[in-house]
């Protein structure tokens, strides 16, 4: 490729010393009922050294971990056989025994997304402050979603903050109230409106509780015979109860320390690739919007991260026909009024998708199909379009010999972006070096970039282990598109 690219001398690696907390669940009753019983029957006097050995060696790195303690002392309070009073250092020693560390990025650190920060206070002229998104990945490939700070200055020189001090968790909570249409329009998406639920439904008024679903649960339960089929669809009846949910984000946090862990049901083996964006409203606000990838062990679902500002983070699933794949990359504005956005409906092809509501996908048309050498098996977008005055830069990945991904660019119309208008025949980024060696081989990959001060701020991965960030000059890349390409390179 004739532009240049300049690989900067950062690199984010994986930090296992980097670790929040989680419960720690031992699965049959029968064993917990056991754990419980043998600290019932230490004395008080051993109790309380224990505990205040626990505080002393985890509250260095977790600062309310006595609130940990007795919030998962809460979980299995039910076990305890007696109605006695328990102590407090009691109770914490029995939540301690419930409790785990989880290096969440002991695996891997890749898949950044960067977008201007919310905070630009005290930034030098020219320069801006960034928010970076990377996918972490711990003990048992699950992933969660982790952030750093940096700035980009007038002449595109890029530096990164170290990490804050601590890890800690954004608290999760559900709907008290589920409406029963929008409840049912979304497991039509899922493939789960059957006879069994829409029986189970039947017996809800129009907006019901999640208590009041498992007690018409119950009910059909009783009323038919118990199978298979029927146990599934109860479970993503209950799954899709916690599929909608608000995170809260504690008054002054830093963003930095704060990490989105898997939640939901639909996530419980992981939130993958989170591709940020900047988002302006036709009335001038502004909110931040990620799309992301669900996966429960068996399937996955689209995503939606919604933050307006203030204390809270909404995540919703996304809906409709389209909304069916991997790698939704939201467009920063409207285009005509509507929510745009790139996504690959498919295994191979991206497609340019309109819609009314930010949350509902059910018009795609097909955009680009593979079509150069380096991206023969498949194609996809490394984030959300960059808006320049040539037209809307879309950073895209192939996949080609040797499942080798590169990262590549094309240009489609201001206006109409359904339309290519613009297209690099030749990869911007190739694995080279100790790029190509990491969890998985040979792999360049990106959900995200900023253009400022003419300059293409590229974030990227390699081989789904680290990060590094490349810098491109904008003119030089626009005037590099093959906007008139032959045919003897394509496929």
């Amino acid at each position: 490729m004739t532009v240049h690219v300049k690989r900067l001398p950062i690199q984010l690696l994986p930090d296992a010393s980097r670790v929040i907390t989680r419960y720690f669940g031992l699965g049959e009753e029968n064993r917990i009922r056991d754990v419980v019983g043998r600290i019932l029957a230490v004395s008080e006097i051993t109790v309380a050294a224990l505990v205040a050995n626990l505080e002393r060696d985890f509250r260095l790195i977790h600062p309310n971990i006595d609130d940990v303690f007795r919030e998962h002392f809460e979980a299995v309070r039910h076990y305890i056989p007696t109605d006695a009073p328990i102590s407090d250092a009691r109770c914490k020693l029995i939540g301690a025994c419930f409790t785990m560390e989880y290096a969440i990025e002991s695996a891997a650190l890749f898949n950044p997304s960067m977008v201007p920060a919310i905070d630009q206070a005290n930034v030098p002229p020219d320069s801006v402050r960034f928010v970076m998104s990377l996918r972490a990945t711990g003990e048992g490939h699950i992933s969660s979603i982790v952030f750093r700070r940096g700035l980009i200055d007038a002449h595109g020189n890029v530096s990164v903050e170290a990490p804050g001090r601590y890890s800690r968790t954004l608290r999760a909570s559900v709907p008290a109230q589920f409406e029963k249409a929008e409840f049912i329009r979304q497991l039509q998406t899922l493939q789960g409106w059957n006879k069994h639920t829409q029986a189970t439904l039947a017996l809800l008024v129009d907006s019901f509780t999640r208590v009041e679903l498992s007690e018409a649960i119950d009910k059909i339960r009783k009323s038919v015979q118990v199978s298979g089929a029927s146990e599934d669809s109860n479970d993503a009846l209950l799954a899709l109860s916690q599929a909608n949910y608000r995170l809260a984000v504690p008054s002054g946090a830093d963003i930095a320390e704060l990490v989105i862990f898997p939640y939901s049901d639909n996530e419980r083996r992981g939130i993958e690739d989170l591709r940020l964006v900047r988002f302006r409203g036709d009335d001038g606000s502004v909110r931040y919007y990620g799309t992301y990838t669900a996966y429960n062990g068996f399937q996955i679902y689209p995503h939606l991260l919604e933050y307006a500002g203030g204390q809270h983070v909404e995540i919703r699933m996304l809906t409709g026909r389209c909304a069916t794949n991997k790698g939704m990359a939201l467009f920063p504005r409207t285009i005509r009024g509507r929510y745009a956005m790139i996504a690959r409906l498919d295994n191979e092809n991206l497609y340019y998708m309109e819609s009314e509501q930010v949350c509902v996908w059910n018009e795609a048309r097909l955009l680009l199909a593979p079509k150069y050498p380096w991206e023969v098996i498949q194609i996809g977008n490394c984030g959300s379009p960059l808006e320049t005055e040539s037209g809307w830069l879309l950073l895209t990945h192939g996949v080609g010999p040797m499942r080798q991904y590169c990262i590549g660019a094309t240009l489609l119309d201001l206006d109409n972006p359904s339309r290519v208008i613009g297209q690099t025949s030749e990869p911007l980024l190739v694995p080279t070096g100790t790029e190509r060696f990491g969890y998985v081989p040979n792999v360049v990959y990106s959900c995200g970039g900023m253009i400022h001060q003419g300059k293409l701020v590229l974030p990227y991965a390699a081989s789904d282990l680290a990060t590094s960030i490349a810098v491109i000059d904008l003119e030089e890349l626009l005037g590099a598109l093959d906007r008139h390409s032959s045919s003897s390179d394509k496929i």
